[in-house]
């Protein structure tokens, strides 16, 4: 069983210990989604107050960290009060044995005050970016991005990202089938790539009718992937030229049209990987990849692994490969 500490103490946001336990600590044994042992891990057990009027009861000491597989650090309340002493020595300790962990909104802080995060590439909520550069300079602060790895430490941004970080981590863990049911259970976006800024400030359209075109856009595209696809037939869907559509687009998503493209291949190809027995050609044309290699270089890029290995690690029972591929299909078996 994957073992979740979530590390508790009095400041942490209500908001994050909500999305660590709505992903790791609920019960999805019937949707095929493997038990997770999700640990509230504190100095001691003491109720600890959070902000609201609520409680949390710790159900394990900071001993237990000895054998989590994660350690997640909720975000604080206050960037300024500093961490227990104890809990940022245990997590230094548990960093020296090489167990992975992940920050969520301000509980980049925490790590910082660890000296975890000097000389590493880490971010935080949009609007603490420059507290947390001036806190700990010896911290690389990247501005735009949802959550990002450096050396098994992982950092996010505020509030959804949080959400977006921890279904990465079961997507690590445990693969994109098994993240794609969390997140449909919740009812938010499965795949939301790291990459993606975290916040764009544009004025507010006086029309909703570029934002509905690129929606009519994106989904004709995910039925369509298994095509040679171009930010060209993208634009000439939408009926603008290449630059206003790549413009419109990133200031829509957060990312351009052919990064968000190339997520979507990734996760189709994860997809087909785990759900079939497909031959790789097959599942890189399905893809849209084109090509074997291709895939496999961008699998090794994103994912730092391989098609092949992918599999072997998160295949499941073998569907049914036929799917249709005429207009309107997509090239998953759903």
């Amino acid at each position: 069983m994957y073992r979740v500490a979530l590390v508790a103490f009095h400041g942490i946001r209500a908001f994050d210990v909500s999305v660590i336990t709505e992903v790791w600590g609920t019960d999805r044994a019937h949707r095929g989604v493997p038990s997770f042992e999700l640990r509230r891990v504190a100095t001691d057990i003491t109720p600890i107050p959070v902000h609201g009027g609520l409680s949390l009861h710790p159900d394990r000491t900071l001993a237990w960290l000895r054998q989590a597989d994660l350690i997640l650090i909720p975000g604080l309340d206050d960037q300024l009060v500093p961490a227990p002493a104890p809990v940022l020595e245990a997590l230094r300790r548990a960093h020296a044995r090489g167990t992975t962990i992940a920050a969520l909104c301000a509980g980049a802080f925490v790590l910082a005050q660890a000296g975890l995060l000097d000389g590493r590439r880490a971010i935080t909520h949009w609007s603490l970016v420059d507290l947390l550069r001036t806190r700990h300079p010896r911290v690389t602060v990247v501005p735009d991005a949802l959550f990002i790895e450096d050396r098994n430490i992982w950092t996010a941004a505020g509030t959804a990202a949080g959400i977006d970080l921890c279904l990465h981590l079961v997507r690590r863990a445990h693969g994109a089938e098994t993240a794609a049911t969390i997140a449909r259970s919740m009812v938010t976006a499965p795949f939301r790539t790291g990459t993606q800024a975290q916040f764009i400030e544009h004025p507010t359209p006086r029309t909703d009718r570029d934002a509905d075109t690129l929606a009519a856009v994106r989904e004709h595209a995910l039925r369509h992937l298994h095509e040679p696809l171009t930010v060209a037939d993208l634009a000439a869907h939408a009926g603008m030229s290449p630059r206003s559509f790549a413009r419109h687009f990133t200031a829509e998503t957060g990312t351009t049209p052919l990064r968000w493209l190339l997520d979507q291949r990734l996760a189709a190809a994860q997809k087909l990987l785990e759900r079939t027995d497909l031959p790789m050609p097959e599942v890189a044309r399905r893809a849209g990849f084109g090509s074997e290699v291709t895939m496999r270089q961008h699998f090794a890029s994103r994912l730092a692994t391989s098609p092949r290995a992918y599999r072997a690690a998160f295949t499941t029972a073998p569907a049914p490969a036929c799917v249709s591929e005429g207009a309107g299909s997509s090239p998953i078996a759903r």
